[in-house]
């Protein structure tokens, strides 16, 4: 499990995100830098206890109508070859020393460890609480086993979020702008072959439901 510090760092994340987010083609922001909070999410684990994962949930209250973005990150102790365009930024850490903190959707870890959540091999962490699982995090899928490793991400962005090819001719669709829906729990979308959903707050503290990610056959 991983092993929440009480720490600080320098840059913070949502220092790093402030300055990453409007480069992104899904940013719904305005011309002026965003106004960030932590509104929820989770983690998971890595099997191999390396690399660090976590599903953020941050709301931009810089425009008139506050927009909540999903933020997948994985956060590494050495860069991860390849990824360059992939990385948000480096911050350090109280304990552990520098960073490297990456959009998660490009590191395989991540990708895995996503995969292994929507078949129900792996369990959703709480976002801040060590070895506790996340109750509020559901999830589907109907199909046939991932495999377990050699799966390489290769992911693309446009205004309506982030498509990861997956296994068995599937596509992993990122929601990283999030809309609230009614049902809570949410059920696996009509049309898709599975899901992740979980709850955050709006800057008010009310809470707030979606999908985080449907998968889909191409």
């Amino acid at each position: 499990m991983a092993i929440i510090h009480r720490t600080t760092l320098k840059p913070t994340k949502l220092e790093l995100l402030t300055d990453w987010l409007p480069t992104r083609p899904w940013y719904r922001g305005g011309p002026g830098a965003p106004v960030l909070t932590k509104s929820g999410g989770f983690r998971l684990d890595d099997p191999d206890g390396e690399v660090g994962i976590e599903f953020m949930v941050a709301t931009d209250t810089s425009t008139p109508e506050p927009t909540a973005y999903l933020v997948p990150l994985t956060y590494r102790g050495a860069p991860l070859p390849g990824a360059e365009h992939a990385l948000v930024g480096t911050t350090e850490h109280g304990v552990l020393g520098k960073r490297w903190a990456y959009d998660g959707c490009h590191d395989p870890v991540l990708v895995a460890a996503l995969l292994s959540l929507i078949e129900g091999r792996a369990q959703a962490q709480a976002q801040s609480i060590d070895n506790t699982p996340d109750p509020e995090v559901v999830r589907s899928y109907t199909g046939a086993p991932f495999p377990a490793d050699g799966f390489v991400p290769a992911p693309a962005d446009d205004r309506e979020g982030t498509r990861l090819p997956a296994p068995h001719g599937t596509v992993l669709h990122v929601h990283r702008v999030l809309h609230p829906v009614a049902e809570h729990p949410p059920a696996r979308p009509e049309g898709t072959n599975g899901h992740v959903a979980r709850g955050w707050q709006d800057p008010q503290g009310n809470p707030l439901t979606a999908l985080l990610v449907t998968l889909r056959t191409s």
